[in-house]
């Protein structure tokens, strides 16, 4: 089953942005991580959400509200507060189940059902904060998916900018704060934050399968392959990092010194 979800995002690595199944990738990613596990109830859930989210739409009420209602109210989702280091919050499949998550994980959801709609709703790669952006008619808004889908104002947006340590003249520029990523983005976000919580707690076999995802959705980039050889290394798999450093090198040039200094240290250990 693990190897089925990895051909899987094998082939959305394939694809181009406009294709790519943000929802149903998530899902591989989750099956990726635990395969043991049943995605119809998720899949279920987010046709629910839509079929009220479009009901909310028909009778006039506001994209941004209409949204936010659907999500945080009709479906009960909401940022997790008291645990948010949990790995279940970075998880698609868990957090439909549980009803909270991550800021990326819960934007996946809103993004999807919003897709399902026509709404024209987006991520933001805010630093530190995942964001959305939906177009109205009065312009662009900035929703925050871990506090109930509100509105960010634009002084909050600023203020949150300067927090997260961006100069003057970019946390004043909110067109720049509200800028679109594609969906890949916003999938290879949530797979980082996996990563990074997971090396943190040294837990290098989740944070391995968390970079190899990386590494199938977006396969010419060098990077994920450099986290997965560290990840490996750290389980004590030297030869399996020193494959992973060769596939670096061989993606990227740029990534040569880097991958072939690595790849020493790691044969001197393996002597």
């Amino acid at each position: 089953m693990r190897n089925q979800a990895e051909q899987t995002l094998r082939t959305m690595g394939g694809l181009p942005d406009s294709e790519f199944p943000l929802f149903e990738a998530a899902i591989a990613c989750a099956l990726h991580e635990d395969p043991a596990r049943d995605p119809q109830p998720a899949r279920a859930h987010a046709v629910e959400a839509a079929a009220r989210l479009k009901a909310r739409l028909d009778r006039d009420e506001s994209p941004e509200e209409a949204l936010a209602e659907t999500m945080a109210g009709d479906m009960h989702l909401a940022g997790d507060l008291i645990t948010y280091d949990h790995p279940d919050n970075a998880d698609i499949l868990a957090v439909w189940e549980r009803r909270k998550g991550l800021p990326v994980a819960l934007g996946v959801l809103y993004l999807d059902v919003a897709r399902r709609c026509g709404l024209n709703v987006q991520g933001v790669d805010f630093p530190g904060h995942f964001l959305l952006r939906i177009e109205t008619l009065e312009g662009p808004l900035a929703l925050d998916p871990f506090s109930e889908g509100r509105v960010v104002l634009p002084s909050e947006l600023s203020r949150r900018a300067y927090m997260a340590g961006l100069t003057p003249d970019v946390a004043e520029r909110l067109e720049m704060l509200k800028a679109p990523v594609g969906e890949p983005a916003v999938q290879m976000r949530l797979q980082n934050n996996i990563f990074a919580r997971a090396s943190q707690a040294k837990d290098y076999a989740r944070a391995e399968r968390s970079a190899l995802r990386r590494a199938l959705l977006d396969p010419r980039d060098h990077h994920p392959w450099l986290d997965v050889a560290a990840a490996r290394e750290g389980q004590g798999a030297l030869a399996g990092a020193l494959e992973a450093l060769g596939r670096a090198q061989e993606l990227d040039g740029g990534a040569a010194i880097a991958a072939r200094a690595a790849r020493e240290r790691v044969r001197l250990r393996l002597n």
